[in-house]
């Protein structure tokens, strides 16, 4: 697992300070509190996810709760309702809503707490607690998905570009030739049709990983950041989670988790055929995170996952060789 340096520290140190001067001078946000009683209360930065919105832990009375400002993202609450009832009406643990607020773009929701799964995982309890991941992915995979966005081919290839746009041409300078542009659309079509030949319309998370899972006092595990979530493939969490950005499980036990997860749902499918779905699936995944990672640079100004890019291409060059088809993938990133 990677360590965290302190400049790391230091930078999020930075941010979190930031942040907390923005919204003690924020007078929308301030009276808003007010409003809801509590207006005297402590605040602290709770995080900073890779969007506009911004969270803060709010002590009142002695009890916390998690203030969520999409006051810059209004438009992300309504999803953001809409997952969180579909997740809770499959008991998965999601934070409940206590007021909000969408004309200013404020929630109050319920504290899940601090403890995020990346920091307590380690090579001594991954095994347990992934697989009380994974039983939360069955949860949520039994989710209505009626109405929500498809992870259709046109949307798979759409966030692979983003690999071409913002990680070879932005971040690392790389114009492609002609030639190696069509190797990589024509890499780029297959694994969105190998994604497309798994089994589809199951609800997706979209960012099922260590740092959105939350661990309580019990050891159970609350889910957060779903307010993205789309219509899509069946091993699309599954890789979000063991193939995480964040933490890097060996191949054997991220094997046996896989076959975990057919046994959990109780799927009809031979182990090769499954592990080909994972990897098509981590690929697509993972070429698009590394455009994302790098946007977030670039365009965002936030330098912080570029830490994060060297595994993200470790899991996509292992995967590219594996398959004749994806091979080429490695010599046009390497």
């Amino acid at each position: 697992m990677r360590q965290t340096s302190h400049s790391e520290f230091s930078s999020e140190s930075k941010i979190k300070e930031e942040m907390l001067k923005q919204v003690q001078h924020d007078e929308g946000c301030l009276h808003w509190l007010k409003s809801i009683g509590c207006g005297d209360a402590k605040i602290e930065v709770a995080s900073s996810d890779a969007s506009f919105r911004s969270y803060y832990r709010i002590f009142k009375d002695e009890k916390t709760y998690v203030l969520m400002d999409s006051s810059k993202q209004k438009e992300s609450l309504i999803p953001f309702l809409d997952m969180q009832s579909r997740l809770f009406a499959v008991s998965v643990r999601v934070p409940e809503v206590l007021k909000k607020d969408l004309d200013l773009g404020y929630l109050l929701l319920e504290d899940l707490g601090s403890q995020h799964l990346l920091n307590l995982i380690n090579s001594k309890n991954q095994k347990e607690y992934y697989k009380k991941a994974i039983d939360e992915i069955a949860k949520m995979q039994k989710a209505d998905v009626s109405g929500l966005p498809l992870y259709d081919k046109e949307f798979l290839k759409f966030e692979m570009d983003l690999c071409n746009e913002w990680y070879l041409r932005k971040h690392l300078g790389i114009e492609l030739s002609k030639e190696k542009l069509d190797i990589l659309n024509n890499i780029i079509e297959t694994i969105a049709d190998e994604v497309l030949a798994q089994p589809q319309g199951i609800f997706v998370h979209r960012d099922f990983h260590s740092r959105n899972i939350m661990v309580g006092n019990s050891g159970e595990l609350g889910v957060i950041d779903f307010q993205d979530a789309r219509c899509g493939a069946l091993t699309y969490d599954l890789v979000s989670l063991l193939k995480d950005c964040y933490y890097e499980i060996d191949e054997e036990t991220r094997k046996e988790l896989v076959l975990y997860f057919k046994d959990k749902k109780g799927l009809k499918v031979d182990d090769d055929t499954l592990m080909r779905w994972f990897d098509m699936m981590g690929l697509q995944r993972h070429i698009k995170v590394l455009g994302i990672f790098a946007r977030l640079y670039h365009r965002d100004g936030k330098d912080g996952y570029l830490k994060d890019i060297p595994l993200t291409l470790k899991y996509v060059l292992e995967t590219a060789a594996k398959y004749p088809q994806t091979q080429k993938l490695c010599e046009i990133l390497q």
